[in-house]
């Protein structure tokens, strides 16, 4: 509970419990009806500590709701021509629903490898162009879960958005650009900033809503927030726990926004973690049930080619 002083928390957990409730009845019904689960297959390239975090997350949730979450671990020094060749395979897999390929990849590896290879169709996060180019019409497809979370944390959690001046910190093509274009769709007025935006306060005492994915701990602190404002911090940063708070050390998860300050600012603020990960994975599971419905939905639908008359 918040003390005075400080700001709401917009916790996540709840959240993803009704979220991962509702799927879980889904998912049952689904296997009874076809005779297998939903498969998700989690592809990830070297060991990287917040993707190893995040992954872990995600297969207990598979786990949770009875989608069958399944680990494609490669190595750290994987080729490019190799981790498309795997995807492609996966592509080919019936009983794979879902694919989604940890990032940060390598960085000899752009993720074009990634976008270009996967199946639009098994596609749950929403990378490939096709899915980024419904998002942006506004035609139906699979939207990057992350950014989604964001948004669907802030309507859950009772936040208004129509007419509200939101500044989106980060530009990603896998959060800060679909975070503004649905934050667009909720009738908010949207700015995005990022590394290279000169005064990044100026914009930022201005914003209603601040949501912050940018990859730099501590970018965001309380002396830039206006006050009252809401804050969803979307960053996963693996620092030592001494930089922190001069605490004992050893590693710890912290997000973009400096914490202890922005908290006494702000009117609601997310943790890091327990605020956007958890409605994130929690969504996951809803697009992997969306495209293991459609994949049986397209398998048993007969296509007839143009010009052949069914006798």
């Amino acid at each position: 509970m918040a003390q005075p002083g400080e700001a709401r928390l917009l916790l996540g957990s709840p959240i993803a419990t009704e979220i991962r409730a509702a799927v879980k009845l889904d998912v049952a019904a689904f296997q009874r009806l076809n005779g297998y689960a939903p498969a998700l297959a989690v592809v990830l390239v070297g060991a990287d500590a917040p993707s190893a975090v995040y992954l872990r997350q995600i297969l207990r949730t598979c786990r949770t709701v009875g989608i069958d979450g399944r680990l494609v671990e490669l190595s750290g020094e994987v080729s490019g021509v190799h981790l498309r060749r795997r995807i492609l395979e996966l592509n080919d897999d019936p009983l794979v629903s879902g694919i989604i390929v940890q990032m940060p990849l390598p960085h000899d590896i752009p993720l074009s490898v990634v976008t270009d290879a996967i199946d639009p169709a098994k596609d749950v996060d929403g990378i490939h162009p096709l899915n980024a180019g419904r998002l942006l019409l506004g035609h139906p497809g699979f939207v990057p879960t992350t950014a989604q979370a964001a948004v669907e944390l802030l309507k859950r959690s009772g936040i208004e958005l129509r007419g509200k001046e939101v500044v989106v910190v980060g530009r990603s093509n896998v959060v800060g650009k679909p975070a503004a274009i649905l934050l667009t769709r909720e009738d908010a007025t949207v700015t995005v900033c990022h590394s290279r935006t000169a005064d990044l306060a100026h914009h930022l005492l201005s914003a209603d809503v601040v949501v912050v994915a940018a990859g730099h701990p501590g970018l965001v602190n309380g002396a830039m927030l206006k006050p009252g404002a809401t804050v969803v911090d979307i960053g996963i940063n693996v620092v030592n726990q001494a930089a922190v708070d001069q605490g004992p050390g050893g590693l710890v998860l912290v997000g973009d926004v400096d914490f202890a300050s922005a908290r006494r600012v702000a009117g609601a603020i997310t943790p890091v973690p327990g605020g956007v990960g958890p409605v994130t994975n929690a969504l996951l599971m809803t697009h992997v049930l969306q495209a293991a419905r459609a994949q049986v939905e397209a398998a048993t639908t007969s296509v007839i080619p143009v010009g052949v008359v069914r006798q």
